[in-house]
């Protein structure tokens, strides 16, 4: 069965107050479910820490500047205007800005499942606790509800596993969910 979120007008833009711009243009429907489209902005050294999306692939095809991308036990690789660096569902992943003005980069998702719901949150909770990384309630409550989607490399996963629960129970006892009343189910495939 195909997902298809219909929360969003677009263009559709958020922003993490720490260098990270995407504007998502429009979901067009396919046979496995939404294919996302998008373009994003990043700033010199900003860019997402490692992470990994279990369903869906991302690609995204440089407009202008340079970007940097590693998977994990790679060397970094570099790509530039005309390039496209694409992930494969499972493969972990990060990229930044590895020039000196700003990248550009059109993109897709695909299967776009829960991804814009969940980057939306995370960048509003980052660009609310100034930027450099999402409250930690609120992360563990994303990270925690969409693991069957996103994963967060770079969170130890002892953290993820044993931490990230209590604070969602701490949370939750302290009314701090009420944002996510409305959040979607996971997509669980």
């Amino acid at each position: 069965m195909a997902f298809t979120m219909t929360r969003y007008t677009y263009p559709h833009t958020i922003e993490n107050g720490g260098g990270e711009t995407l504007t998502f243009l429009r979901r067009v429907p396919g046979p496995g479910g939404d294919r996302l489209e998008g373009e994003n902005l990043v700033k010199p050294g900003a860019g997402p820490p490692m992470h990994v999306h279990h369903l869906q692939e991302e690609s995204l095809t440089v407009l202008e500047g340079r970007i940097g991308y590693q998977r994990p036990g790679e060397p970094e690789r570099f790509a530039g205007p005309g390039e496209t660096v694409t992930f494969k569902p499972g493969e972990a992943h990060r990229f930044w800005n590895a020039g000196e003005s700003d990248l550009r980069c059109t993109g897709r998702i695909e299967p776009a499942d829960n991804v814009e719901y969940f980057l939306t949150e995370i960048f509003a909770s980052t660009k609310r606790s100034g930027g450099k990384r999402p409250d930690p309630f609120d992360a563990a409550f994303l990270t925690r509800r969409y693991r069957s989607e996103f994963a967060m490399v770079d969170i130890p996963a002892p953290v993820q596993r044993f931490v990230f629960p209590v604070l969602v129970a701490v949370g939750t006892l302290l009314g701090r969910y009420k944002r996510y009343a409305d959040a979607p189910e996971p997509v669980r495939r």
